[in-house]
């Protein structure tokens, strides 16, 4: 019984330092949905430019890739901002019969994305080899008389606590700078953000930059734990749109515990059914939110806010 409880505990920690980087993941794509209505279907890719960046960084320069971290968000950032201003505001401005039009630009980004990474980089599967790689902590070094023989992996613990001073910092922004509060405004009453002055075609371009530097981040957090190639890209795009689904679209707090849960959830997976099985317990959480859940875990907040 003490063996499965060990199990139990070790893959539950394992679950929450990965939810707490798909979190991150999840956080930009969430940030542009509540902005411009809109999913970015490219996220995925954005995050894999960020790991390239990383990756040669360390190669060429001999950077670490936590330290990476202050060199990807800033070029993601702008890339972003270049994305936004250049390609998708121009697609706003167009009347289509498809009024998502925008929502299929960003897969045709990805596409370029992912393909240019091939031509320049082709497939080959890339890590950075750094020393601590293996390393991890142990509950018994600590507490002789612990129950449990329960580990913390260096990398795994380092990227987590990366995305939570990430993750405040970005909370700390949007609650309490002028800009911060322009965001929020926008994403909440697009029209009332506009009679109250707010430059709305702004914000949708900083917001743009914003979620693709938190996906960089997230990538720079990725590269020492996780193997870099083009086509990268497509799943940590889904585990994003997972994310804002379970978590309430546009909803930050939601996107943090989706992530969470969506982490745990393929850990407990993996270690129960086996490895090959988590992609299947992504989509069966996914499946299950619409269908139980259809507001996310947003709506259950809401309800517990205003007592319904």
């Amino acid at each position: 019984m003490s063996v499965q409880i060990e199990v139990f505990l070790q893959t539950l920690i394992a679950g929450l330092l990965l939810g707490g980087l798909y979190a991150l993941i999840g956080l930009g794509m969430t940030i542009i949905m509540g902005v411009m209505k809109i999913i970015n279907l490219a996220h995925g890719e954005l995050m894999m430019v960020a790991m390239y960046i990383a990756y040669w960084v360390f190669v060429l320069f001999h950077i670490d890739p936590y330290l990476s971290v202050f060199i990807s968000m800033p070029l993601l950032f702008f890339l972003g901002v270049g994305l936004q201003k250049f390609l998708i505001n121009p697609v706003l401005k167009v009347e289509s019969i498809l009024p998502e039009n925008q929502v299929i630009l960003t897969v045709g980004i990805g596409m370029v994305l992912s393909n240019l990474a091939t031509i320049f980089f082709t497939s080959d599967y890339r890590s950075t080899p750094v020393d601590y790689a293996t390393k991890a902590w142990y509950l018994t070094d600590y507490w002789k008389a612990a129950p449990f023989e329960l580990s913390l992996s260096f990398s795994w613990t380092v990227s987590f606590l990366f995305a939570v001073i990430i993750t405040v910092l970005l909370w700390f922004f949007l609650t309490k700078t002028d800009m911060g509060k322009s965001i929020r405004a926008t994403a909440q009453d697009l029209d009332a953000a506009l009679l109250m002055g707010v430059n709305v075609k702004k914000m949708r371009v900083i917001t743009f930059g914003i979620g693709a530097s938190l996906v960089g981040a997230a990538g720079s957090l990725f590269i020492p734990i996780y193997y870099l190639y083009p086509a990268l890209g497509g799943q940590f795009t889904l585990i994003a749109f997972v994310i804002t689904i379970l978590g309430g679209l546009g909803s930050t707090v939601g996107a943090i515990i989706g992530g969470l849960i969506l982490g745990v959830f393929e850990a407990m997976t993996a270690t129960y059914l086996g490895m090959g099985w988590a992609p299947v317990g992504r989509f069966l959480i996914f499946v299950a939110a619409l269908i139980f859940l259809p507001g996310g875990v947003a709506s259950l907040l809401r309800r517990k806010r205003f007592g319904k």
